[in-house]
């Protein structure tokens, strides 16, 4: 996921901003970066990307044992059995820090050009970490889509992997605007 988003963001980065997360929308829009009224559109675009995306796999895997088709889960769910406060806590944490690394490296004092790579660099750090967690959330869009293709169980708990990346994404893009981000 961090490669993708690493390659993706320097290949459409300059037409869209590289919006690919609902959670990042909503944390640029509350860290001053991104237009509250353009959040809703890029959103519906995120989730049916992401629906278009999942059932391409599903094409491609199906047939095949792929389990619950990467699905975020919590609980009985979670790839460790983690429960729903560890997981919540993981979601949220992880996502603000995601938006910290988002504001960070595209902030004015950062190095041009490189932001991309110190995105893409800590999706994948953030992946590690939580593939045994929750399988790795962190973004509405992902969670959303896979779980259309996914066991019963996968849509059931899907609403926990809109809220809690949410929340991350918006207490992460407060964090850098009235804490990090230089007032100059």
């Amino acid at each position: 996921f961090g490669l993708t988003v690493l390659t993706m963001a320097y290949a459409v980065g300059h037409i869209s901003g590289g919006h690919f997360n609902p959670a990042v929308t909503l944390g640029l829009v509350c860290g001053g970066r991104f237009k509250f009224g353009l959040a809703v559109p890029y959103i519906i675009s995120q989730v049916l990307g992401g629906i278009a995306a999942a059932a391409c796999l599903y094409l491609i895997f199906k047939g095949t044992d792929v389990g619950g088709f990467a699905s975020n889960g919590y609980g009985e769910h979670s790839p460790e059995h983690y429960g729903f406060t560890a997981c919540a806590v993981t979601e949220v944490l992880l996502t603000a820090f995601f938006l910290i690394i988002i504001h960070g490296a595209t902030d004015k004092r950062a190095p041009a050009g490189f932001a991309p790579i110190a995105i893409g660099l800590g999706l994948t750090l953030i992946h590690l970490i939580s593939i045994p967690v929750t399988n790795t959330s962190v973004n509405p869009a992902r969670s959303i889509a896979v779980a259309l293709f996914a066991e019963p169980w996968a849509l059931e708990q899907v609403w926990f992997f809109i809220v809690f990346p949410i929340i991350g994404g918006v207490l992460g893009g407060f964090i850098y605007r009235f804490l990090l981000e230089s007032k100059n």
